[in-house]
C-alpha cells in the first residue's frame, strides 16, 4: 500500500505540473487518495460551412463560373438536393450502411447513440456503419420567385429539412458521426469525442488501460496518457472532419474544392472539457462529493449570480444565470453553475472518477474565436477555468486562519494618509452581506473581476435592505475595509476590483464561523426548542448531536468553575 500511495503521489505531482497548476489546492490536499488524473476534451462538435456559398452573390459567381454559367433557380436547387438523396441511396448499398431513422423520432443524441451502437459491431476501420435520417432545421439556400423565374433573388432561410446523420468508425477517431445537410449550401456538423481518440493512440502503443464510455478507470502509463490528450491539434480535427465532409458532398469536385475554395470550414459548436479524477476507494470520493454538496447548497452556489467566469454581464445579456443541484434522485448528484450559453458541473460517474467539466455552446463566452485554429486557446481558457473551480472547492472544504491572525484583523487599520479604517467583525451584519457578495462561486471560478455595482444588488439581498436603508456609499464604505486589510484590490486604470491572496478563504473563514458556530451555539443557548428536549438523541441527526454536545460540555464547565448557568 505505502509503495501505490508512493507511486500516486508521483502521477499526481507530474499531473499538477503537466496542467501548469501547481496552485490547484484540490488536488494536492486529495492526492493521497487519488490513483491517477487527466485532462482531455470529450465531445467536440464542430460545424462544417463553405464560405463562399454563405453570400448568394458568389454562388452565383460559382455557377458562372465552374457550372457553365447555369441559372439557379427552385428547380436548380431542388435538383441537387434530389442528386444527393439518388447519391446516398446507392452509396447506402455500396457501403453495406442502412438508412434509418431514429427510435420514435427521438432527437436525444444519447439515445441515438446506443440505438446506432448494434451497427458499431465488428466495424472496419473507416467505414460508414448506419445512416439516420432525421427532420431537423437547417440554413438553406432559397430562390424567391415564381417557379418560371430564370433570375430569382437569392436568400438564406432556416427550414425544417430531412437530414442525414451518417456514423463512421474512422480510422484515427473510432465511432463518430457526420451530419449533413442535402440541400445548398450543405451545411453540416462533425462530432468527435477525444476519449475514442485516446483509446486508438494508447492502443498503438500498446498501454493497457481499461475503458468505460467516455472515461478511462485504469491506465498503465498515466504519464503518458496526459501527454497524449495535450497532443491534439487543430490539424488532427480538419484532416478528419474534411476528409468526410468531402466524401459526404458529392456536388463539389476535388477541382472545385482546390480552386473555387469550396471546401468546409470547422468551428466550434460545442465544446466539452473534462477533468478526470479516479480515485482509490468508492468511499472517499463519495465523502468528499458529500460535502461539497452540502456546502455548496449554502455557501459557494448561490440561486442568482450576475458574473461567471470573469465575463461582464450587461443589460443586453439573455441568458441563464444561476447555480443549481441536478438529479438529486440520482446516486450521482451533479452541482451545475450556468452562464451564457454554457455551464461549468461537476459530478461522480463510475463510482471513483469525480469530473469537473466546462461546456459551452458558444466558445465567445470563453473569450476564444470559434475558428478551430484556436484549440489551444480554448484548451488553456478551459483548463484555467478548473484550476479555479478546484481551488474554490477546496476553500469551502478547508478553511482556516493561522494564529494570532483573527485579532489583526479585527484591528484598525491606519492608511499611509493617516486615515483610520476600522478593523473586521465576525458579527458584523454589513460587512458579513458583503463577504457573502465576494465569494460567490462564480465570481471566482475564473479569477473573477466585479464592480461595486456587481456586488452591491446581493449585498442588499443579502441584508434583506433597500438602497435606501444600506446606500451605495455604505457598502463602498464596508468594502474599503476589507482593501485595508489586503484582501481586496482595485485593478490599475480600471473601476472593478478583484479577492487577492487569502481574500476569498478569510471571507469563507469569516462566514462559517458566524453562520456555522456562533450563530447556531448561541440560538441553541439562548433560544433552544422546546420539542428537542423530548427528543431520542439517536432521532437527531448527526449536525444536531454535535451542537448538543457543545452546549451541554459548556454548562458541565461552567458548573465547574463555579458560574451561574442562565435559565
Amino acid at each position: 500500500m505505502a509503495i501505490e500511495q508512493e507511486a500516486s503521489t508521483a502521477v499526481c505531482s507530474w499531473y499538477l505540473t503537466t496542467q501548469e497548476c501547481a496552485m490547484n489546492a484540490f488536488v494536492e490536499h486529495h492526492k493521497n487518495s487519488i490513483q491517477f488524473g487527466y485532462r482531455c476534451f470529450d465531445r467536440l462538435l464542430l460545424n462544417g460551412l463553405i464560405q463562399p456559398f454563405q453570400q448568394p452573390e458568389r454562388v452565383l459567381g460559382f455557377f458562372n463560373t465552374y457550372r457553365e454559367g447555369k441559372r439557379v433557380t427552385r428547380r436548380t436547387l431542388t435538383d441537387i438536393a434530389d442528386q444527393f438523396q439518388y447519391w446516398l441511396k446507392n452509396r447506402s448499398e455500396k457501403w453495406g450502411a442502412p438508412i434509418v431513422e431514429p427510435p420514435d423520432g427521438d432527437g436525444d443524441e444519447s439515445r441515438r447513440n446506443k440505438f446506432v451502437e448494434q451497427y458499431f459491431q465488428d466495424a472496419k476501420p473507416n467505414q460508414v456503419v448506419a445512416i439516420l435520417k432525421a427532420r431537423e432545421p437547417a440554413r438553406i439556400l432559397v430562390a424567391i420567385g415564381d417557379k418560371g423565374n430564370d433570375s430569382p433573388h437569392l436568400e438564406h432561410k432556416q427550414r425544417w429539412v430531412n437530414q442525414f446523420n451518417f456514423y463512421v468508425n474512422d480510422q484515427h477517431w473510432g465511432r463518430m458521426f457526420v451530419r449533413m445537410c442535402p440541400y445548398f449550401p450543405f451545411s453540416a456538423r462533425v462530432c468527435l469525442n477525444q476519449h475514442h481518440w485516446l483509446a486508438i493512440r494508447m492502443r498503438e502503443e500498446g498501454i493497457d488501460f481499461q475503458q468505460c464510455t467516455n472515461a478511462f478507470l485504469k491506465c498503465g502509463n498515466p504519464v503518458r496518457l496526459q501527454e497524449l490528450a495535450d497532443s491534439l491539434t487543430t490539424q488532427d480535427l480538419l484532416q478528419c472532419g474534411q476528409k468526410w465532409l468531402a466524401a459526404f458532398t458529392p456536388f463539389i469536385t476535388d477541382k472545385e474544392r482546390k480552386h473555387a475554395g469550396c471546401q468546409h470550414r470547422l468551428f466550434f459548436a460545442q465544446v466539452e472539457y473534462c477533468d478526470n479524477l479516479i480515485f482509490h476507494r468508492r468511499a472517499a470520493v463519495e465523502e468528499l462529493t458529500q460535502r461539497l454538496l452540502d456546502l455548496n447548497r449554502n455557501i459557494g452556489q448561490p440561486k442568482k449570480i450576475t458574473t461567471i467566469f470573469g465575463r461582464k454581464v450587461t443589460k443586453e445579456y439573455k441568458g441563464k444565470l444561476q447555480s443549481v443541484i441536478e438529479d438529486l434522485d440520482l446516486p450521482n448528484p451533479v452541482i451545475r453553475s450556468h452562464y451564457g450559453h454554457g455551464f461549468a458541473k461537476q459530478y461522480v460517474r463510475d463510482d471513483r472518477l469525480l469530473r469537473t467539466e466546462p461546456a459551452t455552446n458558444n466558445v465567445y463566452d470563453y473569450g476564444v474565436n470559434k475558428d478551430v485554429e484556436n484549440l489551444p486557446q480554448l484548451r488553456t481558457r478551459m483548463s484555467e477555468i478548473i484550476d479555479n473551480y478546484h481551488n474554490v472547492q477546496q476553500d469551502v472544504l478547508e478553511t482556516f486562519i493561522d494564529r494570532g491572525q483573527l485579532r489583526k484583523l479585527a484591528e484598525p487599520t491606519v492608511l499611509p494618509s493617516g486615515k483610520r479604517i476600522p478593523g473586521l467583525k465576525l458579527d458584523h451584519p454589513r460587512q458579513l452581506a458583503v463577504m457573502h457578495s465576494l465569494v460567490r462561486f462564480s465570481n471566482i471560478a475564473a479569477g473573477g473581476k466585479f464592480t461595486t455595482a456587481d456586488l452591491y444588488g446581493p449585498a442588499l439581498d443579502a441584508l434583506g435592505m433597500t438602497d435606501a436603508q444600506y446606500s451605495l456609499a455604505s457598502f463602498r464604505y464596508d468594502l474599503s475595509k476589507l482593501r485595508a486589510k489586503g484582501l481586496v484590490e482595485r485593478i490599475p486604470q480600471s473601476r472593478r476590483y478583484r479577492l487577492v491572496g487569502k481574500g476569498y478563504s478569510i471571507c469563507v473563514a469569516f462566514l462559517k464561523l458566524f453562520e456555522k458556530i456562533y450563530a447556531p451555539l448561541t440560538a441553541g443557548l439562548l433560544a433552544p426548542f422546546r420539542g428537542d428536549r423530548l427528543l431520542a438523541e439517536e432521532r437527531r441527526c448527526a449536525l444536531d448531536r454535535l451542537y448538543q454536545r457543545i452546549c451541554d460540555d459548556l454548562d458541565a464547565l461552567l458548573r465547574v468553575v463555579g458560574l451561574r448557568v442562565a435559565a
